[in-house]
């Protein structure tokens, strides 16, 4: 069996990585072509060019590099034809990928999977009618979303959330990095104010001044705070002005292992988060860690999505958990006066966001198959 796939981001070569390995399992001898990153080179593929091409976010980053990924999206579906794979397999990144599976789909019957299914339950519905004419089977991480896919026209199976299979940090490890931290027994609030330089400058102030109320609540009140990459300058020189300190954790110059070993140390100690919006609350529910869910846009961006939404929460661990157990504090509302009350609400009770991240872990998938071999057998369940 030979399978072309096209990963375009970090977490899409983690995803293909786990398939690869699944397919491998159940498919003896099975080859693979395509473009991958080293998690997926790993696996036995040698990719046609650096993944990192496709992994560009934003009009300002696209529109130089245009003509550059016009030129590969028509080099990897004139690829796919020379090979006439037995299928297809695009992971996430559906600006590129679905744009390959329109000229393969254009040219041939070559069957095309997608991992990784567009959140059309949340807004713009209609893409999921479009993807339908280049797509035929989709691999979904959520269990709501194969209704939406099936009512366009494509087989959609959940495989399951690669949440479900990542370490988390036990309570030994989250006492000994309370204890090297100084942080005694005080409540520990969790910052994550988001890796992107936009939503980190529209959130730190707010957080800043949530921290203050909350010193005045919890004295001996502590806050850590996770710091991504590409914004951990900007961090250090942003809570300066804070009247409260966080401990930062910075990965400049670490080992990437050691660091993120940290991190979920510091995921298991805290009692709860302010967390930007996104997979952040998965990652937090499957550390037991309660959180309250702060976001904030450009006016604009927040103009159009108030009405294009069609759901009442962003907030993942609500939407799967069919609760709206976490409180969310969105555009206009991101405000340090609403936000620290239900910070302070949550420490004195999470039961109910236990029982909600619970729950949320156990439909994922926590405990059973692993994702990437429930995908595997799903792509051949349906050949």
């Amino acid at each position: 069996m030979r399978i072309y796939l096209i990963a375009g981001e970090p977490s899409g070569d983690l995803l293909g990585a786990a398939l690869m390995r699944g397919l491998k399992e159940l498919v003896p001898g099975v080859t693979f072509t395509g473009v991958g990153g080293p998690a997926m080179c790993a696996e036995g593929m040698e990719s046609q060019f650096p993944m990192d091409e496709l992994s560009v976010m934003g009009l300002a980053e696209v529109l130089p590099k245009y003509f550059h990924l016009k030129r590969r999206i028509r080099e990897c579906a004139e690829a796919v034809l020379a090979q006439k794979p037995d299928l297809m397999i695009t992971i996430d990144s559906p600006d590129f990928s679905l744009r390959v599976a329109k000229l393969v789909k254009a040219a041939s019957d070559i069957r095309t999977v997608h991992y990784v299914a567009p959140t059309v339950w949340a807004w713009r519905p209609k893409r999921a009618g479009k993807m339908a004419k280049m797509i035929d089977h989709v691999l979904a991480l959520f269990p709501f979303e194969p209704p939406y896919m099936e009512a366009a026209g494509m087989a959609c199976d959940f495989v399951g959330h690669p949440v479900t299979t990542r370490p988390q940090a036990s309570e030994a490890e989250a006492a000994a990095f309370r204890l090297q931290q100084g942080l005694g027994e005080a409540p520990v609030v969790l910052l994550l104010p988001g890796s992107r330089r936009g939503e980190v400058t529209r959130l730190a102030p707010v957080l800043g001044v949530v921290l203050d109320e909350l010193r005045a609540r919890y004295p001996d009140l502590r806050a850590v705070l996770p710091a991504a990459a590409p914004v951990a300058g900007l961090v250090r020189d942003l809570v300066e002005s804070w009247p409260v300190k966080p401990l930062i954790l910075d990965p400049t110059g670490q080992d990437s292992a050691a660091f993120e070993a940290t991190k979920r140390a510091a995921f298991r100690a805290a009692d709860v988060a302010v967390a930007a919006s996104g997979t952040v609350s998965l990652e937090l529910a499957a550390a037991g860690t309660p959180m309250v869910i702060a976001y904030d846009m450009a006016p604009l961006t927040r103009f159009i999505l108030k009405r294009m939404m069609l759901v009442d929460t962003v907030t993942l661990v609500n939407l799967v958990s069919d609760t709206r157990a976490v409180p969310e504090f969105l555009g206009e509302n991101c405000r340090a006066d609403l936000i620290a009350p239900a910070v302070a609400a949550t420490l004195k009770n999470p039961g109910p966001q236990q029982q909600a991240m619970t729950l949320t872990m156990d439909r994922l998938g926590r405990g059973g198959e692993a994702p990437g071999l429930r995908a595997a057998r799903a792509v051949l369940a349906r050949l």
